[in-house]
């Protein structure tokens, strides 16, 4: 009788050791998919038996319940992220619970350019990666007060950045963050502003941070860009530049400015009509923002390309045409 106890215990304890082994071999083995990468969305509030059945209803080959054991067995069941991603060939249980504790989602991403406009941004947002277009059908007006801000004009209102994002997230929410960071880098550059800065409101030195982010050439020459519009508003000059007359020309203008068109008025004619046009024409980035409100000392007030992406800054219209005669004509 001792003896056959004696097998049976030892009989027990293989057993153990064997399930043990087992486990261990699937915790650590990989998880047959159904496709090279297989795409997994979890739900706030999802609790851990429901992301097993997730797991399986996604088309991974397991048992749900056997999953479900691993994340309790683990630990980190609880510590499960809601998100959305993306599970590849290789990926074992193991691999698997540690993705959705860390939260490792699959992420995409979208970029807004410094000195693009609206139209680009929409653009943008149009051929993003698995985003949501929930804005598509609508129009600037109906866009802006969904976000919040209804009779803002949208142009401008963005902050140039690389926004990531969910898989089948709503454009609307990058959007949102978009405008938030804008809001905050505007907030930032007018309680930093100089005491001689023209900008009488946030709204005018955001108009004149697009205007400066479309006519510089190099960074260097920022400031001295700005300084030129600065000095330009303050003795009343009309402000005399090319890119507020393409951007009023829309979808007419076809990459050639011509004289008929400075002489056409319209809004954002700054040649025809002074001080600053009604919006921004362009989304300012950090260094614009800041140089709108910090012009480089000097009186400049007319500046012409060098060729090389530099320009030459004159104070006086004789010094001016004699740059123009040397930059732009050869003489």
């Amino acid at each position: 009788m001792r003896r056959f106890l004696g097998w049976l215990f030892f009989a027990a304890a293989l057993g153990v050791l064997g399930a043990g082994g087992w486990a261990w071999w699937w915790v650590h083995h990989p998880l047959a998919l159904p496709a090279p990468t297989v795409d997994l969305s979890i739900e706030p509030g999802t609790l851990p038996r429901n992301v097993a059945q997730a797991v399986r209803d996604a088309g991974v080959d397991v048992q749900p319940q056997l999953l479900y054991y691993w994340f309790r067995i683990s630990g980190q069941g609880r510590q499960i992220k809601a998100g959305s991603y993306e599970l590849e060939t290789g990926i074992t249980p193991e691999r698997l619970l540690d993705k959705l504790a860390r939260g490792e989602e699959s992420l995409r991403a979208v970029t807004f350019v410094e000195g693009w406009n609206w139209r680009q941004v929409r653009a943008a947002l149009a051929s993003a990666e698995q985003l949501k277009p929930e804005t598509k059908s609508l129009d600037d007006a109906a866009v802006m007060a969904l976000l919040g801000r209804p009779g803002v004009a949208p142009e401008g209102r963005f902050f140039p950045d690389t926004y990531t994002y969910s898989k089948g997230s709503s454009d609307v929410a990058v959007l949102k963050r978009a405008l938030r960071a804008m809001d905050k880098r505007l907030a930032e550059a007018w309680a930093q502003r100089a005491p001689d800065a023209v900008a009488k409101t946030p709204d005018e030195a955001l108009i004149l941070a697009s205007i400066v982010e479309k006519e510089t050439g190099k960074a260097a020459d920022r400031t001295l860009v700005a300084s030129v519009f600065n000095n330009r508003l303050k003795v009343g000059m009309p402000l005399q530049t090319d890119p507020t007359v393409i951007y009023g020309l829309g979808d007419k203008f076809d990459g050639n400015l011509k004289k008929v068109h400075l002489q056409t008025d319209t809004p954002f004619n700054t040649y025809t009509r002074p001080g600053l046009p009604p919006t921004p024409i362009a989304m300012p980035g950090k260094a614009s923002l800041h140089a709108a409100l910090h012009p480089a000392p000097g009186k400049f007030l007319y500046f012409v390309a060098k060729g090389d992406g530099t320009s030459h800054f004159s104070e006086n219209l004789d010094e001016h045409n004699r740059a123009v005669n040397k930059y732009q004509r050869g003489q």
